[in-house]
């Protein structure tokens, strides 16, 4: 897997992380540092470990699905990313204001269950899971340090496009995949 495609993964992944950081800071009168620092961190985190876990998930069961990894790659980031255009058409309930554990720690998980997927699917790719990784969990420390942020000074217009962009980016690897597999491309 390219740089390029790590990448577009790794902002693909952390649009929802993105999407919750612009509501946490549409809920906030003024952003703080601690506030912006502690979404990167909660998110960036869950992030960057949901894609380990999938990645040995997948090295239990590689005998069993290697001849079909391209498959497993295309569905799970097709479904990954329809399911984040889905959410984008949705009018999500108000945010809490609180960046407390008790907040956030439901948040940070309901927005990487997906880069537990990702995680099956580079391990199902064969890529470095711990460069994956640090460029996953700090490219959505950045997205959610500056969601606060954008989300205090813009408003809720950006959510729903945040995830259209991400579920796009998505589904764009997965289909890349399939048919560099089936030497489409």
């Amino acid at each position: 897997m390219s740089f390029i495609e790590l990448i577009l993964i790794a902002i693909g992944v952390s649009m929802d992380a993105f999407a919750v950081s612009i509501s946490k800071g549409l809920c906030l009168q003024t952003s703080s540092l601690r506030c912006m620092t502690t979404a990167g961190l909660y998110f960036g985190l869950f992030q960057a470990g949901m894609p380990l876990i999938g990645y040995y998930l997948y090295g239990g069961l590689e005998s069993a699905i290697t001849e079909v990894d391209h498959w497993i790659a295309f569905v799970l980031l097709v479904a990954i990313g329809t399911n984040m255009l889905i959410e984008a058409g949705k009018k999500g309930e108000g945010e809490n204001a609180s960046f407390s554990f008790r907040y956030m720690l439901p948040l940070a998980i309901a927005t990487s269950i997906d880069a537990l997927a990702v995680g099956i699917t580079l391990g199902a790719l064969g890529t470095n899971i711990y460069y994956a990784i640090f460029v996953i969990g700090v490219t959505t420390f950045l997205f959610s340090f500056f969601g606060v942020k954008i989300g205090c000074i813009f408003g809720n217009k950006y959510e729903s496009k945040a995830k259209i962009i991400g579920g796009l980016i998505l589904i764009c690897i997965g289909i890349k995949i399939l048919l560099e597999h089936l030497k489409l491309l």
